[in-house]
């Protein structure tokens, strides 16, 4: 169980031995029994809503209706093993959706976990799976393709991180040609091939005579594309993933293309502005738990319990909130006056010299937490030459003193195998530029809708 098997797997063996005959009314007593006894016996230190979030899965299983767990943000990890008891004990038919690090956490952490006191489950990897497997294991690409070829079936989903759902989805749905992709389509097609490379030729020049941008990111209007469109509407049949760029068309998709200038080379990339509702009605007449570190109404203008993710057809019956206890200490902050703008000329400077004193101020590790990637080079190279090898960019070993440089992004997906810091430099919040297409296009489109696009 250290890593996922290639192909559909068994990845371990039934319930436990000598097990009594499965009583649906009584899982919930029997998930909080297990899991009490569980936590128990390890001894350590314990999430305080372990056995709350047991008996709400249990309930939501044994009911088979929609349940919405609102997680506090950055709750610790280990609430998963109050997640998998109730799944483990349970007789229903359930898909278990997670990403690629939710997953390895899964098989090397949490399945070693219940196998060590008896429990363990039939769990099913793959773009398929029988259908009397119990527990069938997916990442959202897959979710996508069992559910468009109706091989899901009664199935109950569980979804654990809610709060990345829509990102994972678009991902999912994401469609990219790369240079490749065209040799392949005119080795397919030899009777288009002069076509192609006259189109090919075009969009080409169009791309490589746009001002650079620095991310090398250039948006494409419809008209850009309505010729290939035109031709490949004629031409039959389609390699992959052609056929899925044909088909990812409409105001609800947004397209651009990655430009290399100096290797004079670029790729198309499509992805859907909304890609919840390319799944409209996947939890309509099935049971479903979702969780995640999801946004509080009331704290600030966030949207209702659900309403993100409705288009799937989520009608919670149980919304729950688990949040932590308020801190005893606040947490100190510290915010400049009269700082110049992001933008100006002078922030750079202004940004090395607080940062240089916040780090002379203390002796832990220093989070500096900025997604521009020139800004953030500057920053090292200035820290560098005050503290040397303390400061590392992007590092997952930093020095218990050391100063560390990294996106937004890096520090959500690696913070858990970090050491805690002891103070987090905010150098620019993690606003979504317009210079990004699909920023652009979704904010295009939400204004058109009237809705909030700042938001």
């Amino acid at each position: 169980m250290a890593g996922r098997a290639p192909g559909p797997a068994v990845a371990a063996a039934a319930i436990r031995p000598g097990a009594a005959a499965y009583d649906p009314a009584m899982l919930e007593a029997r998930a909080h029994h297990q899991l009490k006894a569980l936590l128990a016996g390890e001894g350590a230190r314990r999430w305080p809503h372990h056995l709350t979030l047991s008996r709400l899965v249990a309930r939501s299983l044994r009911r088979a209706d929609h349940t919405l767990v609102r997680l506090a943000p950055g709750t610790d990890p280990s609430w998963w093993i109050s997640l998998l008891v109730p799944l483990v004990l349970g007789e229903t038919r359930l898909a278990l959706v997670v990403g690629d690090g939710l997953r390895q956490r899964l098989l090397q952490v949490e399945w070693p976990r219940l196998r060590g006191v008896g429990l363990a489950l039939s769990c099913w990897e793959g773009p398929d799976a029988p259908a009397e497997a119990r527990l069938w294991l997916l990442n959202h690409r897959e979710l996508l393709e069992a559910w468009r070829n109706d091989r899901l079936g009664d199935r109950q989903l569980v979804i654990p991180e809610a709060e990345t759902l829509e990102t994972a989805l678009r991902e999912a749905l994401a469609v990219r040609i790369t240079p490749a992709d065209w040799d392949r389509l005119r080795r397919a097609l030899p009777a288009a091939e002069e076509s192609l490379l006259s189109l090919h030729g075009r969009l080409g020049r169009r791309l490589l005579r746009h001002p650079r941008t620095p991310h090398g990111l250039v948006a494409l209007a419809d008209d850009d594309e309505a010729p290939l469109r035109h031709l490949l509407a004629l031409l039959k049949p389609l390699p992959d993933p052609w056929k899925a760029w044909l088909e990812a068309a409409g105001g609800g998709w947004s397209s651009w293309a990655h430009v290399d200038a100096d290797q004079l080379g670029w790729q198309l990339h499509r992805q859907p502005l909304e890609p919840l509702a390319e799944l409209e009605g996947l939890l309509q007449g099935r049971g479903a738990v979702l969780a995640g570190e999801l946004a509080i109404p009331g704290g600030g203008g966030e949207v209702a319990p659900g309403a993100a993710i409705a288009g799937l057809g989520l009608t919670p019956q149980v919304v729950v909130e688990l949040g932590d206890p308020p801190l005893a200490d606040p947490l100190p902050l510290y915010a400049p006056l009269r700082q110049p703008l992001p933008n100006s000329p002078h922030y750079a400077e202004h940004l090395l010299d607080h940062s240089r004193r916040l780090v002379l101020a203390q002796g832990g590790l220093t989070v500096v937490l900025i997604d521009d990637p020139a800004l953030r080079r500057g920053l090292a190279s200035g820290l560098a030459a005050e503290f040397g090898s303390r400061v590392a960019e992007e590092c997952t070993a930093p020095e218990s003193n050391g100063v560390l440089c990294c996106r937004w992004s890096w520090w959500l997906e690696n913070q858990a195998r970090l050491p805690l810091p002891c103070q987090v430099v905010v150098a620019l919040l993690p606003i979504a530029s317009l210079e990004d297409p699909l920023t652009a296009a979704r904010v295009a489109r939400l204004r058109q809708q009237g809705r909030g696009w700042f938001r």
